[in-house]
C-alpha cells in the first residue's frame, strides 16, 4: 500500500492512517522511510508526506478497498480523485498497490497499481522498501 497526505499536518495524518489500518484492517509488517515529494499530475504549494506498507490481511481486495476507503473518510477525505477527476489535495490517500502475484481489474479497483508501480519515482522507491 501507498499513502499520502498534503494538507492539515501530513505526517501527523499518516500515522493517524497507520495506527487505524493496523486496528481494522491487518497487521503493518514493513514500512518504508517516510518521504516528502511535490506532487505529482496537479499543481498545489503544499508538499505531500509518503510512506509505503505491507500488511497482512484476510480481507479480499473489494473489502480491503472499502475498508481503507472508509478509513479516507473517517479522517475527513470525503470523494477520491475520480469523483472530481482530477487530483487535488487531499488529507489522505491510501492505494493498494500490489496484493500478493493477485492481477485484478473492476470498476473499483486494478492491481497491480501500475502508475505508482511503475510511472511515479517517488512511490517506486518507497515501494521498492517493502517489497
Amino acid at each position: 500500500m501507498l499513502l499520502g497526505s498534503n494538507i492539515d499536518n501530513p505526517e501527523n495524518n499518516i500515522k493517524t492512517a497507520l495506527i487505524q489500518i493496523e486496528n481494522k484492517v491487518g497487521q503493518i509488517y514493513q514500512k518504508s522511510k517516510l518521504i516528502i515529494t511535490e506532487p505529482v499530475e496537479f499543481d498545489s504549494y503544499n508538499n505531500f508526506c509518503n510512506i509505503a506498507i505491507q500488511i497482512k490481511t484476510q480481507f479480499s481486495p473489494i473489502r480491503l478497498l472499502d475498508a481503507l476507503k472508509q478509513i479516507e473518510v473517517e479522517m475527513g477525505r470525503v470523494q477520491d480523485s475520480s469523483y472530481f477527476e482530477e487530483y487535488r489535495d487531499r488529507i489522505i490517500d491510501i492505494d493498494i498497490i500490489l496484493y500478493n502475484s493477485l492481477k485484478f481489474i473492476s470498476k473499483r479497483l486494478i492491481i497491480p497499481h501500475s502508475r505508482n508501480l511503475l510511472q511515479r519515482d517517488f512511490a517506486k522507491g518507497i515501494i521498492s522498501e517493502v517489497r
